[in-house]
């Protein structure tokens, strides 16, 4: 199915086949025409997959998702002591990887026989919500949990993040968010220096939220083994936001991205239009 998918996104619907380009390019100025190619053909190759992928995990239970060891999670341990030790935790995850099947963290297989502590009740995915009512409630669906599970995590609008994270301030809470994108109209442009070659604006939302409330911070890496393989580790960003700024946990966050984009270059969603301005 990924290879049908990628096949058709690249060669008939040519999808956003321009920007993809353009993205490459710019982030990687120092590589002949070739070597650029092959990141884009990687990428959509890797989409397809991401695309496979995510309409599997939509009727997976988190039993057939541990089986499958789609996901390996490397660190657990170290994720439950930072949760259980600080008020609440916030992380940072990105379009690397496949983060349409982020809603089976739970499920995931560990190394070492390591355990998560972490109840699913206290997970918050932070979301912006799409304007398609029918695509906004597909995703949700894979970003809240797969099957038996759906409705024990939560799911909190960006816009209402603050209020949400104020009013559950005395309960352990891990807070999930996507930040790569390029920030929404409304939600502040923050310049942040130059990323994967280009000058870039943030949303700082998540951070500002973080140093408000003392929250631990993590970064999400998502790392492509091979094809139906991933392994995630969390890596730690601060144990208490409050004695940092948004602006450096934010510049902190994104020179992991850069790091582990150019780690696998294919591994990133091109066909975002990240600089926009």
């Amino acid at each position: 199915m990924g290879d049908i998918f990628s096949w058709f996104a690249k060669n008939i619907l040519r999808y956003r086949s321009a920007m993809v380009m353009l993205n490459i390019s710019r982030s990687f100025p120092e590589l002949k025409y070739r070597q650029i190619k092959e990141i884009y053909k990687g990428f959509y190759r890797h989409l397809g997959e991401i695309v496979a992928e995510a309409i599997w995990f939509g009727g997976s239970s988190y039993d057939r998702i541990r089986k499958s060891g789609i996901v390996t999670l490397t660190n657990a341990k170290e994720i439950s002591e930072v949760f259980d030790s600080t008020p609440s935790m916030t992380v940072l995850c990105t379009h690397c990887g496949n983060w349409e099947i982020l809603g089976g963290f739970l499920g995931y297989r560990t190394l070492n026989g390591e355990k998560l502590t972490i109840p699913e009740s206290a997970i918050s995915v932070v979301y912006k919500k799409l304007t398609s009512e029918i695509s906004d409630r597909v995703f949700a669906l894979n970003r809240v949990n797969p099957l038996e599970e759906v409705g024990t995590k939560c799911e909190v609008e960006s816009h209402n993040i603050l209020r949400f994270s104020i009013k559950h301030k005395g309960e352990r809470r891990m807070y999930i968010y996507p930040n790569d994108q390029a920030p929404y109209w409304g939600a502040g442009r923050h310049p942040i220096g130059l990323f994967m070659n280009q000058e870039t604006t943030a949303m700082m939302g998540s951070a500002g939220v973080a140093c408000k409330l003392s929250h631990s911070v993590m970064y999400a890496k998502m790392k492509h083994v091979e094809r139906g393989r991933y392994e995630m580790t969390f890596i730690p960003i601060c144990r208490d936001a409050s004695e940092m700024t948004p602006e450096e946990i934010i510049r902190k966050y994104y020179d992991l991205l850069q790091e582990e984009i150019r780690e696998t270059p294919y591994n990133w969603l091109w066909s975002h239009n990240r600089w926009k301005w």
